[in-house]
C-alpha cells in the first residue's frame, strides 16, 4: 500500500511544532519566572497586570510626594521651634520691662536684645528648604526672599515688607487626597492658611510687634509696653503655637499616608505576582511532561515513517 498524500506527515509535523512550542513557552516561564509575558498568554491576566502596574506607579508617586512633604515639614518644624523660643523671650522682656524698678538703662538693654530678636526672626522667616533651595515661607512665590527690611542709620530694622503670597503648594498623597507642609509668611486676607509672621485673622504681626516693643523700650513707655505690646506679643505666641501644633498634626498625617501607600504598593506587587508569575513547581512538572510527550512523539513518528517506507518499497 502506497501513501497517497502528505496529510499524515503534515499532521505529524504540526504536532511536533505544537509540542515544541509548548516546551519553549514552559522553558521561558521557568527562566523568567513569568507565566504571562504577552496578551496572548492570558488576556484577562495581562489586563489585570497592566492595571495593577499602573496603580503601583501611582502609589510610587504618592510615596515620593509624601517623602518630599515630610522633609519640608521637618524643615518647617525646625524654624517654628526657633520662633517659639524667640516669642517666649519677647514675652518675658515685655513682662519684665513693665516693672517700676527698671531704669531707662535697663529698658535700653532690653531694646538692644529685642533688636537681636528682630534680626533672628527675619533670618528664620527667610529660611530656605535645604532639599530644593526654595524659600519656605513665601507661599507659592518661593524663588526670592519673602521678607525684606528697611533699616535706620544704625542698622536697626524699622520696617518689614512681605514679598510672597498667601497661597501654598499642594501635593497628592492618595486617591482624592492632597496635603501641604507649607506656611505662608503672611496672610492679610482673613481667609485661607494662617500666616506665620503676619496673620490678620489671628491678629499676629510678629515683626512689627517686636519693632513696637523695641521703640517703646527705647522711649521708656512702660504703659504702652504693658497695655499694648504684651497683649500683641501674646497673639504672636498663640499663632506660632498653632503653627507648631498644625505642623505636628500634618507630620502624623503624612506618616499614616506613607504607611498606607507602602502597604498598598506591597499588595499590588503581590497581585501582579499572582497574575503574571509562574508557579515554579507546577511549571517544572508541566515542562517535564511536555518534554516526555515530545520525545515520545518523535520516537513514534520515526517508527511510523520506517513502516511507511517499507510498505512503499514492497
Amino acid at each position: 500500500m502506497r501513501i497517497a498524500s502528505h496529510s499524515y506527515t503534515d499532521s505529524m509535523l504540526n504536532q511536533y511544532n505544537q509540542l515544541a512550542s509548548q516546551q519553549y513557552a514552559l522553558q521561558n516561564q521557568v527562566a523568567t519566572g513569568l507565566r504571562v509575558q504577552a496578551p496572548s498568554d492570558d488576556p484577562r491576566a495581562m489586563q489585570n497586570t497592566l492595571a495593577d502596574l499602573a496603580n503601583q506607579a501611582t502609589q510610587t508617586q504618592y510615596t515620593a510626594n509624601i517623602a518630599t512633604l515630610q522633609t519640608r515639614a521637618t524643615s518647617v518644624d525646625g524654624v517654628l521651634q526657633s520662633l517659639q523660643t524667640i516669642s517666649s523671650r519677647a514675652g518675658e522682656i515685655a513682662t519684665s520691662a513693665g516693672s517700676a524698678t527698671n531704669s531707662q538703662a535697663d529698658l535700653t538693654n532690653y531694646a538692644d536684645e529685642v533688636n537681636s530678636l528682630i534680626n533672628q526672626v527675619v533670618n528664620a522667616a527667610n529660611t530656605k528648604d535645604p532639599s530644593t533651595g526654595k524659600y519656605l515661607f513665601g507661599g507659592t512665590a518661593s524663588g526670592s526672599a519673602p521678607f525684606t527690611t528697611t533699616t535706620d542709620a544704625s542698622g536697626n530694622v524699622t520696617g518689614v515688607t512681605y514679598n510672597g503670597n498667601s497661597s501654598v503648594n499642594q501635593a497628592q498623597i492618595g486617591a482624592g487626597m492632597t496635603a501641604s507642609a507649607d506656611i505662608p509668611g503672611a496672610n492679610t486676607s482673613g481667609t485661607g492658611p494662617r500666616g506665620l509672621i503676619t496673620d490678620s485673622a489671628s491678629g499676629a504681626d510678629f515683626l512689627n510687634h517686636l519693632i513696637s516693643l523695641r521703640n517703646n523700650l527705647n522711649a521708656g513707655n512702660k504703659t504702652a509696653i504693658t497695655n499694648t505690646d504684651s497683649a500683641n506679643l501674646a497673639k504672636d505666641e498663640n499663632n506660632i503655637a498653632y503653627q507648631v501644633a498644625n505642623n505636628g498634626v500634618m507630620q502624623n498625617h503624612l506618616t499614616a499616608a506613607a504607611t498606607f501607600a507602602t502597604t498598598s504598593s506591597q499588595s499590588l506587587s503581590q497581585m501582579i505576582s499572582n497574575s503574571s508569575s509562574a508557579d515554579l513547581m507546577t511549571t517544572m512538572v508541566q515542562l517535564n511532561k511536555a518534554q516526555t510527550s515530545y520525545q515520545a512523539a518523535l520516537q513514534s513518528g520515526a517508527k511510523i515513517m520506517q513502516l511507511s517506507l517499507l510498505n512503499y518499497i514492497q
